[in-house]
């Protein structure tokens, strides 16, 4: 059994060691502070996960948008401009 890629033995002789460092009666007190630091990191990984999504919502938003007026200023450019009768010129050469 690995845990943390540790085996078994190696986990009973740290817990040994925590054990006479801080004693019986201060463990419930190190085991609880060290399952709400746990916890906090969970709620701030979880945040920033939600930030970056967010951000990279935005960023595909603006894409898009960005991409739609290229396509909408392409199609204009590619529209042929409508032919003016002006003074009479024709689109026939002369001869």
């Amino acid at each position: 059994m690995k845990i943390f890629g540790m085996g078994g033995l190696e986990l009973v002789i740290i817990l040994v060691i925590v054990l006479i460092i801080f004693g019986p009666k201060q463990l419930p007190k190190l085991g609880k502070m060290l399952g709400k630091g746990v916890k906090n990191v969970r709620k701030g990984v979880e945040s920033g996960k939600e930030k970056i999504d967010e951000k990279f919502e935005e960023v595909e938003a603006e894409k898009a948008e960005t991409a739609a007026q290229a396509a909408q200023a392409a199609q204009a450019e590619a529209e042929p401009a409508p032919a003016s009768d002006d003074e009479g010129e024709s689109a026939e050469p002369a001869e």
